[in-house]
């Protein structure tokens, strides 16, 4: 119901083409009818004033003058002689005797509920003049006009909501192809519209949208391959580079490198992780844990300060080791891309991580968290793959990862836990190393994270 689309814009031009076309045709045809009856009012009334110009012309020939008086222009009848003569003749029509040849015309709408075709011509030096009643006439017009009108408001009454029904398949086809193209920005490369080309121009568009879908699709996958393959390929040399930054003697410049071949293991690692997330392949492994205890946990391992509040004692069923990785990363990232105090809030099936920075860039809301770019002006200051593996991670476990601005300024992470019904049993997982919730997640040491 939006006046705004395109469903109520066509209804508009319709219904103003059609208004248009109805006053065009409703003026012509008034006009045409006007003319004509006009024109036989007039030519009646100069066969009545000949008319009455013979008798006129024998009264004079008989001596009888000009007969008995009559009234003076008023439509109330020339008595018995059928005309008007002298000071009879309204002025009106007497001031158009002697501008214009004989004899002349007017028409008299001094009284609108009865108007008069008047002629007169000047015989023997006396203006000589008949009327005509045209009531009815007026009448037929103006039931004509309303006719038309009625008809118009019929015209309007049908052709606007067939307009809507008619362009109703080509607007849900319209409305199929921009669903497509929101379902491809939102992720869904599987989505398409079924468009055929050659059809029509909207046929034209879903197809276009189809093959955008398709070649993004095809380019995401190549660039999804081409991190995979890297990332394999840099795991052999790197393993060798660690045992050889191992076997270095101990000084600052030692530290110095094993510092950054530990970045670059890191970095390796969430790079499989995430080629890892974008084949699918990982699957949570889901049981009752204590949400707030499991925070509490991934934030002390982080070695960030953080203060952490729980509300209650809210238990969920989740990967635990899963949710530690998200948790852990948007700590890491309100610390390396925000100002401290870092807030930490546990209420139900919420997580909320809060910091006091300038908060989240515009694009990164507009369009997601992109690999290698960090939303800070130097370049090196991480690697903007933490939110990435996060929301990547929030997924499996079928958890929402919300990133906005408080309005007092500030960025906020908010974590949506699916909810836990009660029916759930709560029966302990098989025995493992970390698996059970007693001893918390388990945590390896590419777990933890680098990158903001």
């Amino acid at each position: 119901m939006d006046p705004r689309s395109l469903r109520w814009r066509v209804a508009a031009l319709v219904t103003l083409a059609t208004v248009a076309m109805a006053l065009g045709m409703g003026v012509l045809v008034h006009r045409t009818t006007e003319e004509r009856s006009m024109a036989l009012a007039r030519s009646g009334a100069v066969r009545e004033l000949q008319t009455a110009v013979e008798r006129f012309q024998r009264a004079a020939g008989n001596g009888t003058g000009n007969g008995a008086e009559g009234s003076r222009g008023d439509g109330s009848g020339p008595g018995d002689r059928g005309y008007y003569v002298g000071g009879e003749v309204p002025d009106a029509l007497t001031a158009r005797l002697g501008a214009g040849p004989d004899p002349v015309t007017w028409y008299d709408e001094r009284t609108p509920v009865r108007p008069r075709m008047w002629a007169a011509s000047v015989v023997d030096g006396q203006p000589v003049a008949v009327s005509t009643e045209l009531t009815l006439d007026d009448l037929s017009r103006k039931a004509l006009d309303r006719h038309m009108r009625y008809a118009a408001l019929a015209t309007l009454a049908v052709v606007v909501p067939a307009t809507l029904l008619a362009a109703e398949p080509a607007l849900r086809r319209l409305r199929r192809a921009a669903g497509t193209a929101g379902r491809v920005r939102r992720g869904d490369l599987g989505a398409r519209s079924g468009g055929r080309p050659g059809r029509d121009e909207i046929g034209e568009l879903s197809a276009a949208v189809d093959h955008m879908a398709d070649a993004l699709a095809e380019r995401l996958r190549a660039e999804q391959r081409f991190t995979a393959d890297v990332a394999h390929e840099l795991r052999t040399p790197l393993a060798g580079l660690v045992t050889a930054a191992s076997l270095l003697p101990e000084g600052e410049a030692t530290e110095l490198v094993r510092g950054r071949v530990r970045v670059l293991h890191r970095l390796v690692e969430d790079l499989l992780e995430i080629s890892r997330l974008d084949a699918g392949v990982e699957e949570a492994e889901a049981y009752p844990v204590p949400l707030g205890e499991v925070v509490a946990d991934s934030v002390r391992r982080t070695g960030l300060r953080a203060r952490v509040e729980v509300l209650g004692e809210p238990v969920v069923r989740t990967d635990p080791r899963r949710l530690d990785r998200i948790v852990a990363n948007l700590v890491a990232n309100a610390h390396r891309h925000g100002t401290a105090p870092v807030r930490v809030d546990v209420e139900g099936t919420r997580v909320v991580v809060r910091d006091d920075g300038p908060g989240y860039p515009t694009l990164l809301l507009a369009h997601g968290p992109q690999r290698f770019r960090t939303g800070t002006a130097e370049r090196g200051h991480g690697h903007g793959l933490g939110l990435t593996i996060a929301i990547g991670q929030a997924r499996v476990i079928g958890a929402r990862l919300v990133l906005a601005n408080a309005a007092e300024g500030g960025a906020v992470a908010t974590l949506l836990l699916p909810e836990t019904t009660g029916d759930e049993p709560e029966d302990e997982p098989e025995d493992g190393p970390g698996d059970g919730p007693q001893n918390g997640p388990e945590h390896r040491p590419e777990d933890r994270p680098e990158e903001g």
